[in-house]
């Protein structure tokens, strides 16, 4: 009699914590590895929208992810000097919410906290080395712990180095979209209380949101940039010098933001961008999330991919005995609602960060038209992808009800 299948994924953020679930309620023996020492809290706010908010409830979070719901009950909007362009009230507090938007923290802990007690966690380290073996494959540890898995899941983000380790170079599949951003926490200024404040000028945007009435608040800028800037990702310093240098002179709050990018030790910086792989498995290998296919945050489906991802690549290894299969099941699932997401950035999703004068006039005129912010219309990209159903098996003698995928 064989065991359960082992499997390990690289990354305890949103996919993996949410993979290792679903792999665990189909029977599979599951490692977590994670490179942070311990979980991480905080976090910016994400979105959970139209098919992965299925996955939320199946998982039975909803009603705590609901309580955690923390959408903007105003948003402001103001020109390069400061003054008020139109400030919108939300309407999304009234009634059930369709879609939820929680603190990153708040959703890694409660996935965590579903399968910590059945999932092997591996904190503070990392993989160094991936080889074939004769029926899995063969995994060395930074810290010299040694294993072999019959499968290798990365779920370990946009910069994912088991991607790099598998599949190649990075820059093979990223997709540049001439933005850089960075986020970062710094002092509630004027008692913020659950609002989004954004400043604009062409190709540069700033913004401050209260999540809640604590005294902290996120602080974001973003900038246009034609080409990547290489030595900012590399350097700590030169990113902060690169964001003193675009934003140098601007009123508002900006030279408080500015300063906080200076002294600030959570500052996160990056590019928009996206990952386009024509393959997201490899031999025993296969990438989920960010990892895999990557949106970028000007289509706010990042989570939402990750977390439809992990159920769809668990439910075809759950029903398929055979990875070849079961990765075959996967691709051929999830690639037609990845490239309808990862299309929305053609669509309008930089609307928010114009980077002519025109197209800055053009959304203004728009907003001084609205007394609240519009309802977000469900695109038909967000539900593009329909779950596939798991049954319940009859409680084994163990008194262990096993999930079983329905092809």
């Amino acid at each position: 009699m064989t065991g359960p299948r082992t499997v390990l994924i690289s990354g305890a953020s949103v996919s993996g914590p949410a993979l290792a679930y679903w792999l665990h309620r189909a029977g599979f023996a599951v490692t977590v590895v994670e490179k942070a020492d311990a979980l991480r809290g905080g976090g910016y706010p994400v979105d959970i929208r139209g098919t992965a908010t299925e996955v939320i409830r199946r998982t039975g979070l909803w009603p705590r992810l609901r309580e955690a719901h923390i959408g903007p009950r105003r948003a402001t909007f103001l020109d390069a000097a400061g003054r008020t362009v139109a400030s919108l009230r939300s309407t999304a507090d009234e009634g059930e919410p369709r879609d939820l938007e929680i603190r990153r923290g708040d959703l890694a802990d409660a996935l965590y906290e579903l399968v910590r007690d059945d999932v092997e966690f591996l904190f503070g380290d990392s993989v160094s080395r991936f080889d074939p073996a004769e029926r899995g494959v063969d995994v060395t540890f930074r810290s010299g712990r040694q294993g072999t898995y019959d499968l290798v899941i990365g779920a370990d983000g946009t910069h994912s180095a088991t991607r790099a380790a598998l599949f190649g170079p990075e820059d093979r599949f990223h997709r540049y979209l001439g933005y850089c951003f960075a986020l970062f926490t710094l002092p509630n200024p004027g008692h913020l209380h659950r609002e989004l404040v954004l400043w604009n000028t062409p190709g540069k945007a700033a913004a401050l949101y209260a999540t809640g009435d604590g005294p902290e608040v996120h602080g974001f800028l973003t900038f246009h940039r034609p080409e990547p800037p290489r030595d900012a990702l590399r350097d700590p310093d030169a990113r902060r010098a690169l964001v003193a240098e675009v934003f140098a002179g601007e009123g508002w709050e900006i030279p408080r933001m500015v300063a906080a990018v200076r002294d600030t030790d959570d500052l996160f910086f990056d590019t928009a961008g996206q990952i386009r792989m024509p393959r997201w498995t490899h031999g025993r290998a296969a990438l989920v999330g960010d990892a895999a296919y990557a949106p970028s945050f000007l289509t706010g489906q990042g989570t939402s991919l990750g977390l439809s991802g992990a159920y769809v690549l668990a439910h075809a290894l759950a029903a398929h005995r055979d990875h070849t299969a079961a990765f075959a099941a996967y691709e051929d699932r999830m690639r037609p609602y990845v490239t309808a997401n990862q299309a929305l950035v053609d669509e309008g999703g930089a609307t928010l960060f114009p980077i002519t004068a025109r197209a800055l006039e053009q959304r203004d005129a728009r907003l001084r038209t609205l007394d609240a912010l519009p309802s977000a219309r469900p695109r038909r990209a967000h539900t593009a992808l329909t779950l596939p159903d798991y049954e319940r098996r009859p409680a084994s003698s163990s008194g262990v009800t096993r999930a079983r995928p329905v092809r």
